[in-house]
């Protein structure tokens, strides 16, 4: 889809302008909250201490898999930088060049922009200790940082160049050496090989590296050597979506994924206004483009599956732009209600600072722009096996699909139920990455266990990773007065489970009930595990959570009530500190859990 549009890029190729968010330039004055908050976030920034990274801060990865201590001096650098160039971008008086100065070669000093969890130069590679300045690895960070330092010379390189032209060129010679050599002159795993999966790595590179390439006073020839390149990594990135334009990642990733895929289209729209239009009218891309709202429960709950969280923070510019860029008004007004109800509308936590642009430039014509409430539609999701139904009070999600994903969990036929806009039955999400996450000991950690999500275990036994560990024979209907969902999971598990079949079949009766009645047929005992984020009590055959929900139970022996002590820091923005799983073992064949 994007290789064959070459055709469309013969003509010169223009800049990209990073501040022609909305197809014009800045506005004469920005609106005064505005510019009060980036002012003072640029005092705040020049008030405090740059971080000083160290040797031993980099090597610490490789010595016992932290990587969170490392990446906190890293990004805050660069969040330091994004504020004192905002504010001397909107107050233009120069009182903070020169901690901008101070930043932009704090940066270009640095050994490497790679993260030491992502320094390697294969998929899967072994991780070197130390970055290697001569050969540098573009990862997804070190592309972010060429993102963040040529939209800083594209705002203040005249300011910049008046103070000493020598700091614009040492950070354009950085650019070249650390990301636009490599890029033309490798390949990297992330670009796309033949039929191998790709995942947000691909559109999140090529969308920075673009968004480089074309800001910078780069030539001509080297401009064309980037664009096959990247044309063909955004259709390796794109072969992975199924038509309805499901994220495998879960919702988190879209913005690194689908958000990424709309960056590097704005970006090709502007280098060559007629290349992308067709494009943005494609059902796969729009499909990915409403994703995000179809996904959403309330507040800032989202049905999470995979390295995704229950609580993600709103929506905002980079979703109403997106809408805005496909028609989807329904997504335009959903982002623009999220907008406004932010606290964090302009992005301070937000590393890339062509970003905080958007939501800045944008901000006056997304708050004045009909807002519009959740939608409370059902919806299916083939391509991942993700059905999700609602009605006034439930909205019930069942995942499908395989284990076999990108940042999978093992959570063939899992449930997500949610009352009153409040978590029921949850997916507890994952912890901080640390080196185990991406390795093979992943599925040790015990948020990506089946015995950990709302899934039976037979005798101990849980479900295993691979593609071939998948859910058979899924069956959605969606009806005025009920949903069901019905799926046999019994392939995601291995052979020692003993399982001829087991069908699962979720049932919502429209303003009244939640059934879900599970059928099994094996040799070794089968206990269910729920996961629940509301203290249980329990009595012959009834589950009370809270005082939110009641469960009646058919065919359950004995339950036991596991509480679950959640300390840590990411698990921790979505849970309070105790979770609960309850252990429930079938007596039969049968087992059926009524929800009200």
């Amino acid at each position: 889809m994007f290789a064959e549009r070459i055709v469309e890029f013969q003509g010169a190729l223009a800049s990209f302008q990073p501040d022609r968010v909305l197809g014009k330039g800045v506005p004469e004055a920005l609106e005064g909250w505005i510019v009060n908050l980036l002012v003072a976030a640029g005092e705040a920034a020049a008030a405090a201490s740059w971080p000083q990274i160290r040797a031993y801060d980099y090597r610490e990865y490789g010595l016992n898999g932290n990587r969170s201590r490392f990446e906190e001096l890293y990004f805050r650098r660069r969040l330091m930088l994004n504020d004192l160039v905002l504010a001397e971008w909107v107050e233009g008086q120069g009182r903070f060049l020169d901690a901008v100065i101070d930043g932009l070669l704090l940066i270009s000093e640095e050994s490497g922009w790679q993260l030491p969890a992502h320094n390697s130069y294969e998929r899967g590679g072994k991780r070197l200790s130390m970055a290697d300045p001569d050969d540098p690895v573009v990862d997804l960070f070190a592309a972010e940082t060429a993102a963040i330092l040529s939209t800083t010379l594209y705002l203040l390189r005249d300011r910049l160049d008046a103070v000493d032209p020598l700091v614009s060129k040492r950070v354009e010679r950085e650019i070249n050496v650390r990301i636009f050599k490599p890029y033309i002159n490798r390949h990297f795993w992330w670009m796309g090989r033949g039929d191998e999966r790709m995942n947000n790595w691909t559109a999140w590179i090529t969308q920075n590296v673009l968004l480089a390439a074309f800001t910078l006073p780069t030539d001509e020839t080297l401009r064309r050597a980037f664009l096959p390149k990247a044309l063909m990594s955004l259709d390796a990135f794109l072969k992975d979506y199924a038509e309805d334009g499901a994220c495998e990642e879960g919702v988190i990733y879209y913005r690194h994924a689908g958000l990424c895929l709309h960056g590097a289209m704005t970006i090709l729209d502007q280098v060559a206004p007629s290349a992308m239009k067709p494009l943005w009218q494609e059902p796969k891309v729009r499909n990915m483009a409403d994703y995000i709202r179809h996904m959403h429960v309330g507040g800032d709950y989202y049905f999470n599956f995979a390295d995704s969280s229950a609580v993600v923070p709103p929506c905002g510019a980079r979703e109403y732009l997106f809408g805005r860029a496909v028609g989807s008004e329904a997504l335009m007004g959903f982002a623009a209600a999220d907008f406004v109800r932010d606290e964090n509308r302009l992005m301070p936590k937000e590393w890339n600072l062509w970003y905080r642009l958007q939501a800045i430039l944008a901000a006056s014509e997304i708050m004045s722009h009909e807002r519009a409430a959740p939608a409370k539609a059902d919806h299916y999701f083939p391509g991942i096996g993700l059905a999700i139904a609602r009605d006034n009070r439930f909205a019930l999600a069942v995942k499908g699909g395989h284990n076999g994903e990108s940042h999978n969990h093992n959570d063939v036929g899992s449930v997500t139920l949610y009352k009153d806009r409040q978590p029921l039955l949850i997916d507890v999400g994952v912890e901080t990455y640390t080196a185990k996450t991406f390795s093979p000991h992943r599925y040790e950690i015990w948020t990506m266990q089946s015995a950990y999500h709302n899934l039976p275990s037979f005798g101990g036994v849980m479900q295993c990773d691979g593609v071939e560990f998948a859910a058979q024979g899924m069956d959605v209907r969606f009806e005025e007065e009920m949903a069901e969902i019905s799926l046999d999971i019994a392939g995601a598990y291995p052979a020692e489970a003993e399982l001829q079949s087991y069908r699962r079949t979720v049932r919502m009766v429209r303003g009244r009930t939640v059934q879900m009645r599970d059928e099994y047929h094996g040799v070794g005992p089968a206990t269910l595990s729920l996961m629940t984020v509301l203290e249980p009590r329990t009595d012959e055959g009834r589950i009370w959570l809270g005082n939110k929900a009641e469960i009646r139970l058919e065919g359950a022996g004995s339950i036991t009530v596991e509480p679950l002590d959640i300390t840590d820091s990411r698990l921790r923005q979505s849970w309070p500190v105790r979770l609960y799983r309850l252990l429930v073992p079938l007596t039969g064949s049968t087992l059926t859990l009524t929800i009200s």
